[in-house]
């Protein structure tokens, strides 16, 4: 088998699993207990939360752990809309946003709330011209993703929340999920940043939010203090510590894997370039692990399981996409319908073997006749 869609999961790493099972097993006192058992359990996740802001580089009182990213991007959207309304209604994103991002947008539409898309380069890269002319007195919130899951574009978020700065009245959101453990980034100007287990190596329904300390929010989930006011409900210890772990793997090795990925990607590019019928959607911008591309005179679905029958995978969009549908995020930086209808996405990863890449190439020559 050859899984080439790591963007919309990673295998969980065992190190990350013999972690959860050793927890899960050994602490089973519920942390919001006050006896021993309960004791050892908050402790637990007391200290796997220190560890966890020591590695990003925030202060543990800045994490809220969710179950995902989803969660995370409508916690941080509804939260901030509902929590400072009576400052504005308006909200600013962009085209290559995840769907747990429009999702939230689009109900707030419903609310009352406005809602703008900042232009989109040819580049991948978001306007900043155009960023600066949309900002109004009554914008709340600016909501923009650190890696778009598609084409894998690395928007240079950090010098966007520097220039944030000079509007004190509105928050700055960024969807991490795409670039954590892939890319270094720099938090320092970001006010909310989003991100999930299951994109690093980590177990699925565990992620976090990180907000700044002076920030408040409006719950999604009310019923008590849980680790934070923010997010009732009983702390999953086993995924917390689990997360932990998750993080401190990917992070070490992100130098050594980003050099590796890079080496794969460029040989697949090579590839691709030779066939007149394939076009790059991906930019030079695009982190090396994204690598969107589209095929002229061949239906996207029929290839991707032409593939799959040689026990390849790769996809076509997020995998919470509509199957069917035009990327948008193609489609804002290509202009071009047709190639919005017939992108692919192969996503890497270092666990993917460069002589699997042999194994690729030919399952392409054989179908693209």
């Amino acid at each position: 088998m050859l899984y080439l869609d790591y963007c919309a999961t990673t295998p969980v790493n065992k190190k990350v699993l013999d972690t959860f099972n050793e927890v899960s097993l050994n602490y089973i006192g519920n942390p919001n207990s006050l006896h021993k058992l309960g004791k050892e359990s908050n402790e637990l996740i007391e200290n796997a939360t220190k560890e966890i802001a020591s590695l990003l580089n925030i202060k543990k009182e800045e994490l809220i752990y969710t179950s995902g990213a989803s969660e995370s991007n409508n916690l941080a959207i509804k939260g901030i809309a509902f929590k400072y309304q009576n400052r504005g209604k308006h909200i600013i994103t962009t085209m290559l946003e995840h769907s747990s991002i429009i999702g939230p947008l689009s109900y707030l539409q419903q609310q009352g709330f406005e809602i703008d898309f900042v232009n989109i380069l040819d580049t991948g890269l978001v306007d900043l011209n155009h960023l600066k002319t949309l900002i109004r007195d009554d914008t709340i919130l600016i909501s923009i993703c650190a890696v778009d899951s598609e084409l894998g574009i690395r928007q240079p978020v950090e010098e966007i929340g520097l220039l944030l700065k000079n509007y004190p009245n509105l928050f700055f959101h960024v969807d991490i999920t795409q670039c954590l453990g892939k890319d270094k980034i720099d938090l320092s100007n970001i006010d909310l940043a989003s991100f999930s287990s299951h994109k690093i190596y980590g177990l699925k329904g565990i992620g976090g939010l990180i907000k700044k300390e002076s920030i408040m929010l409006e719950p999604l989930i009310h019923g008590g203090k849980s680790t934070t006011i923010y997010r009732s409900g009983t702390p999953p210890i086993g995924l917390i510590v689990s997360l932990k772990e998750a993080l401190k793997l990917i992070l070490n090795e992100i130098d050594n894997n980003k050099i590796y990925v890079s080496n794969l990607n460029k040989k697949i590019r090579s590839y691709l370039i030779k066939h007149n019928n394939i076009v790059i959607n991906s930019t030079n911008y695009a982190i090396p692990n994204v690598i969107n591309f589209s095929i002229k005179d061949i239906q996207r679905e029929v290839f991707r399981d032409k593939l799959a029958k040689d026990n390849i995978y790769i996809s076509m969009q997020s995998a919470c996409s509509n199957e069917n549908a035009l990327s948008k995020p193609v489609y804002a930086v290509t202009k071009d319908e047709d190639r919005s209808l017939s992108s692919l996405r192969i996503s890497l990863s270092h666990l993917t073997k460069e002589k699997d890449l042999d194994i690729l190439f030919k399952s392409f020559d054989k179908h693209l006749r």
